[in-house]
């Protein structure tokens, strides 16, 4: 989740200010506690991973979260399945902070890690799953819109508040949002999050921006490389519950497209 707004400002993604984004200021906003929306989308994302790899239980998956930033919990979604888990990240600062985490991640995403333990898949995990963590992950620093370079190279996928949160443009959004799904194997399960509607937003004292997308866009731009009739997309949340200026947040889970 993101912080206020002052207005929407035309800004591309090369022109925002990434060096100078505060993974320890976001964290403090967002994630201190586990919010209702939080539990939500864990809820929702849990049950979509868990219910896939139950029926379909094939092995190695490679999985990567896009945009990773200072949220760990699309991560945790992936760990009972994968043997490697690409935490790919723009900012300098995040890459740092993702690195920090691997040695031991911090207590406040103990609770997220709960939330997922609801289910057996994830209970079920031997020892410490810090352990697990830092086994599994590799921190990349990178530019999302490379990825395009990089087609089906990835199993399985997460993406949450990225696409819509880089820039003002809906061209960059649709980019943002067909570089990660080329990036997944025909059939792949992901899930991605988004600010709806989202006027841009503060981490710390310094504004980023984003793109005012809902629902009709989010769903048109997934469903270019997604199986149409198995994608679901939900509305988790009230307007300007976290932070001023968006109006709720979409989650869709699906697959990656065959043949395209």
């Amino acid at each position: 989740m993101h912080l206020g707004s002052p207005g929407n400002l035309s800004q591309l993604n090369a022109e925002a200010p990434w060096e100078d984004f505060n993974p320890t200021a976001y964290v403090d906003h967002n994630y201190r506690k586990v919010i209702q929306e939080d539990r939500e989308i864990i809820s929702i994302v849990r049950a979509h991973f868990g219910d896939h790899f139950r029926a379909h239980p094939n092995r190695p998956v490679r999985g990567i979260d896009v945009g990773a930033g200072a949220n760990l919990y699309p991560a945790f979604s992936m760990l009972p399945w994968c043997d490697e888990i690409t935490l790919l990240d723009r900012a300098e600062q995040n890459v740092e902070y993702l690195e920090r985490q691997q040695g031991g991640y911090d207590q406040v995403w103990d609770a997220f890690w709960d939330l997922f333990c609801t289910d057996e898949a994830y209970a079920a995990l031997q020892g410490d799953p810090r352990d697990r963590f830092k086994e599994v992950t590799e921190v990349e620093n990178g530019d999302l819109f490379a990825l395009s370079g990089r087609r089906e190279n990835w199993s399985l996928g997460t993406m949450f508040f990225v696409a819509e949160s880089l820039s003002t443009s809906h061209e960059e959004f649709w980019q943002a949002v067909e570089c990660f799904l080329l990036a997944l194997t025909p059939g792949a399960p992901f899930a991605a999050a988004f600010m709806e509607h989202s006027e841009g937003y503060f981490v710390g004292d310094t504004h980023f921006p984003a793109c005012d997308v809902g629902e009709p866009e989010i769903r048109s731009a997934i469903e270019v490389h997604a199986e149409r009739q198995r994608l679901k997309i939900f509305t988790v949340g009230q307007p300007n519950a976290v932070r001023d200026g968006y109006t709720s947040m979409i989650v869709a889970c699906g697959f990656r497209a065959r043949g395209n």
